[in-house]
């Protein structure tokens, strides 16, 4: 198979490439525009304004590799784009909605890769792989999420308030202290910032010198790492249910699910500062190798 000829960057290059992302993004307006949408919308959608960040982080972290994607047309990236046209078409017509999404967003990166080859694919794959959590998790998904993390979310933080001597009672997913009932399962599963954790985490992993092995555990902990902090959150919020003034409850919950997204990075940096003085070989010598 011949090799496609390479050669630098030229303005006229980087133009043509605007304008066909441009026309991409055109012809994909509705579903992109619907992505938009159901962010603005849907607070348990809010991973996908996330998301973007965190890609043009990792891709910051590794643009020294930048030099080595030179200009080499490649007839994979016309078949991406006609991929991703086909399932975004046929995901509108079929009512599939991350279909309708997701082909809209590997158009954009058909589009990339039309100019360059599947080089990027190689040397920024996590940055490629974060983009999937732009896209809005479907309903039967989240439905399926949202039940059993109610009920995890309303034992663990019962089981908490009993362990540190706070009377509290328990009826399904409603917690009762001090006489009010605290809706925790519905008001606090942790839809609204699992996804949102996760990314956290695979920031962390992707974004640290770190061994494959290890951001693979990493990763498959996310959901830990996220009911911990879905926890710390919830016990302080019951209490201000129970004890203080609904209003400066709801406010508190409120902003105390952000503030999760620094403590998710203290407990990762914390545990992986505990495993390393344990002598496990966690770290990779440099971000190159990532």
């Amino acid at each position: 198979m011949k090799v496609p000829p390479r050669r630098i960057w030229r303005f006229r290059d980087y133009a043509l490439l605007a304008l066909l992302a441009l026309v991409a993004i055109w012809a994909h307006r509705q579903p992109l525009a619907d992505i938009i949408r159901i962010g603005v919308r849907d607070e348990e959608q809010s991973h996908i304004f996330l998301a973007p960040i965190v890609a043009l982080w990792l891709l910051w972290l590794r643009r020294s590799r930048l030099r080595y994607v030179a200009l080499r047309p490649n007839l994979i990236g016309p078949l991406i784009v006609a991929a991703g046209w086909l399932a975004s078409w046929w995901g509108f017509q079929a009512g599939v909605q991350v279909a309708w999404h997701g082909g809209a967003v590997v158009t954009l990166i058909g589009v990339l890769l039309s100019f360059t080859g599947p080089v990027p694919l190689r040397l920024f794959a996590p940055v490629f792989l974060v983009l999937a959590f732009m896209l809005p998790i479907p309903g039967g998904i989240r439905h399926q999420l949202a039940y059993p993390l109610q009920e995890m979310a309303t034992g663990v933080t019962h089981a908490t308030l009993e362990l540190i001597g706070i009377s509290a009672m328990k009826s399904g997913n409603v917690l009762i202290i001090n006489g009010e009932q605290v809706a925790v399962g519905e008001a606090c599963n942790g839809m609204r910032m699992v996804f949102a954790l996760t990314l956290v985490v695979y920031a962390f992993a992707f974004g640290t010198p770190l061994k494959p092995t290890t951001r693979a555990v990493l990763i498959l902990l996310s959901p830990l790492v996220a009911m911990l902090c879905n926890v710390i959150r919830l016990v302080p919020t019951s209490l201000i249910f129970g004890y203080g003034d609904v209003h400066a409850a709801q406010t508190f919950h409120d902003l105390a699910g952000w503030v999760m997204l620094p403590v998710a990075l203290i407990v990762l940096v914390a545990a992986l500062k505990m495993v390393r003085w344990l002598e496990f070989p966690v770290m990779s010598f440099r971000l190159a190798s990532q």
